[in-house]
Order: structure tokens, then sequence, then C-alpha cells
């Protein structure tokens, strides 16, 4: 095991390299570090969230706008207190935000925990997809595959950049299937890049779990061990994208696309009159640019912890989700920094005799 946890690191590079500055840490310090919390584990290994549940901490990925400091003429600037001041400094907050709404853009995060696999084996390199695991990593694929092409311009594509994985055999086969399976041989958008394999997305005990007994020592050790390594993953990983360019500095004649219902109106008139002088009734369906999808392949444990972290619950709460094999769990990160779910353990996309939790089948377990 590694030595135990005192506190978190304060910041972290991002997936795109850009480092981050974030609240939240295991209790770390103190006279009775290793007291029990309620009996259970050591208040050491109790997650503290930087506001008192249930507030939202809007600068939970380090990246919210500062203050906007107002002069006592009403224009941006320093004051003599150096403070934001008043209902001027209000109302220009208000307004950037709004301008960050409309024009900043979206990060959708799809999670996929990998497909069933054989656990009779210690080895890492042993433990392989099933016959069974391999069939829904193929379905899943074709759902995947079916949101990057998209259906019509309702429904339009989705701009997926990178499928990532973890280190772990089950995940980066499960990962090898489901892009076979996106039928992107036809494709005509963007690359879909495939990332190395990540071992922070390794499987592990994220941190303890509330209901739970004592924890045992083996239990205190792991979590010493895979916690930093698993909040490293989420921090990494999950974050608002970079602010838009200030409104002078935006192109005027970007090109139109064909977009799900969020396209505007001036964007459909402008097609349809592309439409009618080429005497063409179909144009080619492009992604919203103001969307951008990452999906990511790793494990149950893993993503259990990244839903309760994303939302601001307490990570304790992280055994009480239970999600299947080839689920899917969708996150969307606003440019505002708001995170909803709109998936969690989704498995529409397979037929009941191929609903697996490991090796329990169907749900009578």
């Amino acid at each position: 095991p590694t030595e135990p946890i005192t506190e978190n690191p304060s910041s972290f590079l991002n997936s795109d390299g850009k480092e981050v500055k974030m609240g939240g840490s295991m209790w770390g310090g103190g006279a009775d570090n290793d007291a029990l919390y309620h009996g259970l584990f050591p208040r050491r290994q109790l997650w503290r969230p930087s506001l008192e549940y249930p507030l939202w901490d809007y600068n939970w990925d380090g990246r919210q706008p500062p203050p906007i400091v107002v002069s006592p003429s009403g224009k941006d600037g320093d004051d003599e207190s150096g403070k934001s001041s008043g209902d001027g400094a209000k109302a220009a907050e208000a307004k950037r935000e709004r301008y960050i709404r409309e024009n900043g853009v979206t990060r959708h995060l799809i999670l996929v925990r990998h497909g069933q696999y054989d656990e009779t084996h210690k080895e890492d390199s042993k433990r392989i997809l099933t016959p069974l695991g391999r069939k829904q990593a193929e379905l899943t694929g074709k759902r995947l595959g079916e949101f990057i092409r998209g259906v019509n311009e309702e429904f339009g594509p989705c701009r997926v950049k990178v499928v990532r994985v973890s280190d772990l055999a089950r995940a980066k086969e499960t990962a090898d299937i489901i892009y076979e399976n996106m039928d992107l041989e036809n494709f005509d958008g963007d690359t879909i890049h495939r990332s190395q394999p990540d071992p922070l997305l390794n499987e592990g005990r994220p941190c303890h779990h509330i209901p739970g007994g004592k924890a045992r020592t083996s239990a205190i050790e792991k979590t010493d061990e895979h916690h930093p390594r698993i909040e490293h993953a989420f921090r990494k990983y999950f974050f608002r994208a970079d602010p838009p360019a200030p409104a002078d500095e935006l192109q005027q004649d970007e090109p139109d696309a064909v977009v799900a219902t969020s396209a505007s109106t001036h964007t459909k008139k402008t097609l349809e009159q592309t439409k009618e002088s080429d005497g063409n009734t179909e144009s080619p369906l492009k992604p919203d640019p103001q969307h951008e999808f990452e999906i990511i392949v790793c494990h149950a444990n893993v993503i259990r912890y990244f839903f309760c972290r994303a939302l601001q619950l307490p990570p304790e709460a992280w055994l009480r989700l239970c999600i299947f094999n080839c689920s899917l769990t969708y996150f969307t990160i606003r440019p505002t920094g708001t995170v909803s779910c709109r998936m969690l353990g989704d498995i529409g996309h397979l037929p009941y005799e191929m609903n697996t939790f490991s090796m329990h089948t169907g749900f009578n377990w």
C-alpha cells in the first residue's frame, strides 16, 4: 500500500493539458486524523466538500471566471477597495454568464462500463470478455455509432472527439469492439481519436461506502492506495470547456450546419435557400460545433464515484448505485460549469438476455 492520504493535490493537469485548481479533499490532518468516523473508517478518509451539502460549488473545476470589479464611475476596473461593487458588478457578471452560456461549448462525457468478463483468473491478461461480453460490446458500438452519424436534421450527429479507455484488459477489449462496430468506414466527419490506455481509469476502491460496517484494515489500505488515483482521473476528465472568445473576436461568417433542434431559425432558412439554389433536397448532416463528446470505457466503481463527484453528492454513496455491463452513463458539462446526468447505467440497447452485472444475469439476484 502507498502512504496514507494526508491531503489531495490542489492542482492537476486536465486532459487538455491545462492546470486546474480545485476544492474538496479527503479529511487529512488534525489531532483526530485516525479517529473513526462514526465507528466506520478513519476520519482522514472521509470526503470533505468545499461547500456544505447541498450547496453547489460553482468553481468545482477551478475554471469559474473571477468576479468583475466595477469602479465608482460604473466602468469595469478597480475601485479604491479593490472589490466588486453593487448592482453594476452583478449586472456585468450576469451579462458575461449569459454570453458564455449562449456562445460556449458544452462537453458531453459518455462513460461505458466494460462487457462481462471472465472473473476466474487473477492475471489481468486472462480476465478477458466472455462471448456474451463481446456481444454486449458489439451492440454498444452500434448504438454509439448511431449517435456519431446522426439520423436526420432533428436527431443530428454528435461530434465525438476521442475514445478513451482504462489500461485493464477487459476495458481495452471492450473499447476495441465498440470502435469496430461504430460503422465509421464511410463516415465523412472528423476523425475520432483513440487515446492511449490510461491507468488512472483502472478499477479500484475510490473511497469507503455508507451504509457499510466497520472498515477492515485491507479496505483502509486499498482506499489509501486507490483514492488519489481515481480522484486524479476525475479531475483530469471532468471540467468545463474553455470560455468562448470575446464577441469582437468571433467569426461573423461561420459555416452553416445541419444540426439537431438547437439549430437557429437563420441557419435553417439559409440551408433551405441553399437547397433550392442547388436543386438539392438533401444536405449532409453536420454536428453542432457548440457540442463536443468524449467516450470513456472504464469500470463500475470508477463510474459510480465519478457520478457522485460530478453531481457534488457524497462520494461515500457510490455503492448505492448499480450499473450493468456495457451500460452508458452520460454527463453534460455546460460552459457555465453546471453538470447534469442524462443517463445512469442505460442498457436500452441490450436485450434482456444480455443484461448482466458481472456474473449476475437478469434481475433476479
